[in-house]
């Protein structure tokens, strides 16, 4: 019988993502999850818009 053999898994870095964990109710969770049915994109890439779309336009008021 032949050997099932595992070799390592090629990993190149790229230091642009990090995987994170977040929690958020569930009704934003549901209302991501209809979004990306309706646009044919991920929910973590309809998130990572979101993200960048807030801190691109966020004010901030009496910073510290």
């Amino acid at each position: 019988m032949e050997k099932f053999i595992v070799t390592p898994k090629e990993y190149k870095k790229d230091d642009r993502y990090v995987t994170m964990t977040i929690r958020i109710e569930r009704t934003l969770q549901e209302a991501y999850d209809d979004l990306s049915t309706k646009t044919n994109r991920s929910r973590n890439e309809l998130m990572g818009m979101a993200l960048r779309y807030a801190i691109d336009n966020m004010e901030l008021k009496n910073p510290e």
